[in-house]
């Protein structure tokens, strides 16, 4: 097998000595001084998202839950990693992930490639001799939602409920089948027996916050919002809507902090300029908000001596 050293590296992938030192202190790679061509082929795909301002610190939260969720010792050697939109996922043993949000994502590249489906995923196998029979009805499932066929879709992820009511990812997304018909207390429904059969599933209790606001239960979304980030803290989509649930509550503050965790976490595109522009709003009426509450006027200081009226000296005799 070819090998590379540091300097093959830095001069093959056009990188100066100190990203590659900077990666590695971030925690995105070992450090090492020999690299495989499957090394130098993942440090390509780490420079291209640092390049489209992909930062150091989502990519080391989604390789981290990687290894929470599938198990795996370094995610960037035993995965590919890929941006999808405005999230990253991992392709791994035939399927495309979601760390952070724990959730299988449908892989169009693969399936053209492949001419067929996936391959089953190890994550969250159903349990018990059906798996492997609900697993591929869940694939099928899924590949019927995106090509548009909603009632097939739907078909196949209550057969599977019928034969495994406990599978939290039929239960999510036939929830959101019907929630996309304004069907909210069935999507609640499914949700919360999604957050049941699966308390870590950080998904469930974002899209029950979801429709918890849609149903004008303010207190109940917010509650199931703070699950999402307590089990995904890094999660940027839940910050926003506890952002916009707190904002219609009138608790600005708490509003404030949940859109400055979202910037912190994504910082480009239309999201991270709405949350800007909320932050910029919501200081100035707290700046109002102190100003009016003051007491009493207080006088600023002099810095210089206030001039005195000094009469003129007599004149001359």
């Amino acid at each position: 097998m070819t090998s590379y050293t540091r300097q093959d590296v830095l001069r093959i992938l056009q990188i100066s000595s100190r990203q590659l030192q900077g990666w590695e202190k971030a925690g995105l790679i070992p450090a090492q001084q020999i690299y495989t061509f499957q090394d130098l082929r993942q440090l390509k795909t780490l420079r291209a998202l640092r390049e489209d301002s992909v930062s150091a610190a989502s990519i080391r939260h989604s390789i981290v839950a990687m290894k929470s969720v599938a198990g795996l010792s370094n995610p960037l050697l035993e995965a590919s990693l890929v941006r999808t939109g405005t999230r990253l996922a991992f392709r791994c043993e035939g399927t495309m992930v979601d760390p952070i949000r724990r959730q299988f994502l449908f892989d169009f590249e693969r399936l053209d490639r492949d001419q067929g489906l996936p391959q089953p995923s190890p994550l969250r196998r159903p349990r018990g001799s059906n798996a492997q029979g609900v697993q591929e009805s869940f694939l099928a499932a899924v590949q019927a939602e995106e090509t548009g066929d909603k009632q097939r879709a739907a078909a196949l992820y209550e057969e599977i409920l019928a034969r495994t009511p406990d599978y939290a990812p039929a239960c999510i997304n036939l929830g959101t089948i019907h929630f996309h018909l304004h069907q909210y207390g069935r999507a609640e429904e499914l949700y919360r027996r999604a957050t049941e059969a699966d308390p870590g599933y950080v998904l469930a209790f974002f899209d029950l916050g979801n429709v918890l606001d849609e149903l004008e239960r303010p207190d109940e979304s917010i509650a199931a919002y703070r699950q999402a980030v307590a089990l995904a803290p890094h999660y940027a989509d839940a910050h926003y809507n506890l952002a916009l649930a707190f904002e219609r509550k009138g608790e600005r503050r708490a509003a404030l902090r949940h859109w400055q965790a979202y910037l912190r976490l994504d910082r480009t595109g239309p999201w991270a300029d709405h949350a800007r522009g909320q932050i910029r709003a919501l200081l100035g009426r707290e700046r109002l908000a102190i100003a009016w509450r003051a007491s009493r006027f207080v006088a600023p200081r002099k810095s210089i001596p206030a001039l005195e009226l000094v009469s003129p000296p007599p004149p001359a005799g």
